[in-house]
């Protein structure tokens, strides 16, 4: 038997970051991953960091959280972070007004821009199309998770959090209608409340208290080259698609991605068909990808948060939720983390911590925002992670 403060189960960005929070506040938390830190969806994304842009159109909500945090991260991972800049490359075939719409929804939202003749674009970015009409400037960049994660969870852990990674989560225990705790397959941990971060297993955690989670579970494809063939984060300008970034990742090209809904986030069918798509829709934007080399492909699945949705996953918002379980389902003591995207999971973050420092009546605020994350070489070699490219490769 052991005891805690706070059980946090999953080891994803969202999970060590809620960690991080809450230790930081002075919370006794356990955080217990299934198997390595950064195994679902955190290490298996294609290392963009939002501008947010890409969502402003559609999904302002998205765009604003992903500018915002977009900065912190420059300022608290900065050695996690590669200050490409990003482009969205208008094409003969891409929509007309849609450059028009970007840059206003833009401007709106608070994201920086810049318009760019196509001459101007190709100056910039040599690798682009002759083809190029215009393009937009915005602030991405590359960012590489594990070392995200591996940093923040070393924080956490420096910070008081005990971080168990290879500790399955076997079964909550309920209590009067109120979670007490968990069962690993090793020990029964009793807390004073569950956090339920385990991205696209949420569901399946929630349903151990008898609590059911909308999920939907998308699967995305990402190709790697073995040569860099653009230097700066190049983007579709179309509405949001499959195939419409590239993302330079040390020498490496990333190729992104697909959109399909799978109902096992453990097991799903990885077609070649995705590869293919991802070359046929940038090689017009990159002409270099026609002839590029692919290192290999890898797959994540997106923990999607819609409730009472219907159609395509590529429309649903990325934005995150904060779901208390007490207020929702009559179930006390679990909190659960669902949807958003690693850009915004400090907000994400904080939020949780916030609601769950509410049941607990502590009121120190987070700190997460304007403290620096420790050095992420130092933490990927603790708990021995790679980094994006090297950790994905088959």
């Amino acid at each position: 038997m052991h005891e805690t403060g706070v059980v946090v189960i999953g080891g994803g960005v969202t999970g060590v970051g809620v960690a991080r929070d809450l230790a930081r506040r002075g919370v006794d938390v356990t955080l217990l991953e299934r198997g390595e830190l950064a195994t679902g969806a955190s290490g298996a994304m294609h290392g963009l960091l939002h501008s947010g842009a890409r969502y402003a159109v559609k999904d302002a909500q998205s765009a604003r959280s992903c500018i915002t945090e977009n900065r912190v991260l420059r300022d608290i991972a900065a050695d996690c972070i590669e200050d490409t800049g990003g482009l969205f490359v208008s094409l003969p075939s891409d929509p007309d007004d849609y450059l028009d719409r970007l840059e206003s929804a833009c401007d709106e939202v608070g994201i920086e821009t810049e318009r760019l003749t196509g001459t101007e674009a190709r100056e910039r970015e040599p690798g682009l199309a002759p083809e190029t009409e215009a393009a937009l400037a915005v602030p991405d960049g590359g960012i590489d998770p594990m070392a995200l994660v591996a940093a923040t969870a070393a924080d956490a852990e420096s910070h008081g959090a005990a971080i168990h990674q290879q500790t399955p989560v076997a079964d909550l225990l309920v209590e009067d209608g109120t979670v007490v705790g968990v069962e690993t397959t090793d020990e029964t941990i009793r807390a004073d409340h569950v956090v339920n971060a385990a991205g696209a297993w949420a569901d399946r955690v929630a349903a151990l208290a008898g609590v059911d989670i909308e999920m939907r579970a998308s699967r995305g494809a990402m190709s790697v080259t073995t040569g860099r063939h653009a230097d700066t984060v190049v983007n579709r300008c179309r509405p949001k698609s499959s195939g419409d970034i590239v993302v330079p990742s040390g020498g490496h090209s990333i190729l992104g991605t697909t959109d399909v809904t799978v109902e096992d986030p453990d097991e799903f069918p990885e077609e070649e068909w995705e590869v293919e798509l991802l070359f046929e829709e940038l090689t017009p934007v990159v002409p270099a990808l026609a002839e590029a080399e692919l290192s290999h492909t890898y797959w994540g699945v997106r923990p999607l948060y819609e409730p009472e949705a219907t159609g395509d996953s590529v429309g649903f918002s990325r934005d995150y939720s904060v779901l208390d379980h007490a207020d929702r389902d009559d179930v006390a003591g679990l909190t659960s983390a669902v949807g958003g995207k690693l850009t915004t999971y400090r907000a994400m973050a904080e939020s949780v911590s916030d609601a769950v420092c509410d049941r607990l009546g502590v009121e120190i605020n987070s700190d997460t925002a304007e403290a620096p994350l420790p050095d992420a070489s130092a933490a990927m070699d603790k708990y021995g992670l790679a980094g994006l490219v090297t950790r994905t490769r088959a």
